[in-house]
């Protein structure tokens, strides 16, 4: 669907619009203008590679994204949020583990990662220590 968390089960999209109190939506282009309201970026890790299916596990051959010249263009960063344990150790592997900003493991909004929405949101709400509402 070339969209950020397009899976109906993902719980990504339903977390935002909960963390800020904003209704939720199933319209894209208005999930990404929530995004911009708290000025959250979002993109991935990995910028490609080769996987059968949705699994993380069977992510092969991945070639990293330049988060490094995305951080140093965009100074006003203030923490890195990892949806996940594979975006958060692809993330070391490129920023290395002495990076100066915040890296924040959170649970993944998966399906496949059967944690309750009521903890994930907790775990999630994070975030709110380093957007302004």
């Amino acid at each position: 669907m070339q969209q950020y968390y397009a899976h109906p089960q993902n719980k990504f999209w339903r977390i935002i619009s909960q963390l800020f109190n904003e209704e939720f939506t199933e319209v894209y282009s208005e999930r990404i203008q929530l995004l911009k309201k708290y000025h959250i970026a979002l993109w991935d890790v990995i910028d490609s590679c080769e996987r059968k299916g949705s699994l993380d596990s069977e992510i092969r051959n991945e070639e990293a994204n330049q988060i490094g010249e995305l951080l140093e263009e965009y100074p006003n960063i203030k923490a890195i949020f990892c949806n996940g344990g594979k975006s958060y150790k692809n993330l070391q592997k490129i920023l290395g583990k002495d990076f100066k900003l915040p890296v924040i493991l959170l649970p993944s909004t998966s399906p496949l990662h059967t944690v309750s929405l009521e903890k994930k949101l907790e775990a999630w709400m994070r975030i709110l220590d380093f957007v302004k509402v």
